[in-house]
This record gives C-alpha cells, sequence and structure tokens, in this order.
C-alpha cells in the first residue's frame, strides 16, 4: 500500500507519509540505525520527494533520526535514554489512569474491559499480544478525556517505536500483564485515582525492566 491510497483525506499528505515510517519502526521494516533515503522512499510510497522531506524533517525533529555523516539515519537508543523514556512513560501512563478513573463515562469503562478481554483471549503470540496491549492502552487514554495528555502520549509511543521487537517475547510477561492489567481497570472501576495511577505506573515499572533485559541481557 502506498502512502496516497492509505492517507486520510483531512490529513495532508506529509502527515501520512510521517505515520507510514512510524509504523515501519514498528513493524520491524524500518531499523535503527537505517539510513533514510529521501528519493527511495519517495519511490516506495508513490508520493513526490517534498512530502517526504517535510515528514523526515518531522521525524528528526521528533528525535528519531539524526544526521550523520552518512545522511539521515534511524535513531537507536541506548541505556540511558531508554531508561529516561520510560521514566516519561510512567508519569504519563499514570496521569491517564489517573483521569480515567475520574472521568470516564459508563462506555469507556465498557471499552476499557473490551480491550483487557481482547488481550487476555489472544493466542500466545507476541506480536498479537502486543498489538490488543496498545488497544488496551489506547482505550485508557481515550477513557481520561484529556486531549493535550493524548496528543503528548501520541508523540511518546512514536518514540517507543525505536525500541525492537517485544517484551512480549520474554517468558511470563503475558501473564504478568494480565494481572497489572487487572490491577488499573479495578483502580478505574472504582473510581480511585490514587490507584488507578499507582497500578499503571507499577505496570510500566515493570515494563521497563522487561525492556532491559531484553535489550540488555538476552
Amino acid at each position: 500500500m502506498t502512502a496516497r491510497s492509505g492517507r486520510n483525506r483531512d490529513e495532508p499528505l506529509s502527515t501520512t507519509v510521517y505515520r507510514n515510517l512510524v509504523e515501519k519502526l514498528r513493524n520491524g521494516t524500518l531499523a535503527p540505525g537505517s539510513r533514510l533515503r529521501e528519493e527511495e522512499l519517495a519511490a516506495s510510497l508513490g508520493v513526490s520527494r517534498t512530502p517526504v522531506r517535510e515528514a523526515l524533517t518531522r521525524f528528526q525533529a521528533r528525535g528519531l533520526a539524526y544526521i550523520s555523516s552518512g545522511g539521515l539515519i534511524v535513531a537507536e537508543l541506548d541505556r540511558r535514554q531508554v531508561n529516561e523514556l520510560y521514566a516519561v512513560r510512567a508519569m504519563l501512563e499514570g496521569s491517564a489512569a489517573r483521569f480515567a478513573a475520574m472521568n470516564a463515562a459508563p462506555a469507556d469503562i465498557e471499552g476499557i474491559r473490551h480491550a483487557v478481554e481482547l488481550f487476555e483471549n489472544q493466542p500466545d503470540d507476541a506480536a498479537a499480544l502486543a498489538r490488543a496491549n496498545t488497544l488496551f492502552h489506547e482505550s485508557i487514554y481515550h477513557a481520561a478525556r484529556n486531549d493535550y495528555l493524548l496528543r503528548i502520549l501520541e508523540d511518546l509511543n512514536d518514540s517507543l517505536a525505536l525500541l525492537p521487537r517485544t517484551t512480549f517475547q520474554l517468558p511470563q510477561r503475558s501473564d504478568e500483564v494480565r494481572l497489572e492489567h487487572r490491577e488499573i481497570v479495578a483502580g478505574i472501576e472504582d473510581r480511585d485515582p490514587d490507584r488507578a495511577e499507582a497500578a499503571a505506573r507499577k505496570h510500566i515499572h515493570k515494563a521497563l525492566a522487561s525492556r532491559l533485559r531484553l535489550l540488555f541481557s538476552m
């Protein structure tokens, strides 16, 4: 699929190209350390070089790529950067869970419950679990009903796309996450912001431990 064919007509073509590049990061098609060639990307996406240039400028501004002597290179996070990224993620995910406990409508809570069930019914497949986990977190973001927080979380999750593989490749991680999800949902359902936030932060701290083990210990 080209960028044009997958385009939302309400958004600039450069935004569609940017989203396409982020998705390539997430699915492993575009790996950290890869060189980004404007002409090649334009040809593969079926667009002119102008929207690609604009998308790459945004890509670089978000810290997803950097300029080197070899051109524009997809960034690769070191241990310090991973720790910093997850520190911010814990704060933001905690805030999302807190706001969801305060603001979620009954339909929002039903959506979160559905996302939990979807995750728990996934087969033992790392990629499928990762997709279901994303849906769970997104259901909480929307239940928080805070547009500013939602935009910040979307930007943060673009940066998370730089991390290769998924922690669901680790033994027992999916079982741990099922319990962590239930703790977060219980806090939201009980309208207990402190409990929901604490559970979400704990979930991200455990995710960081798993991520570091996956990146640096295997």
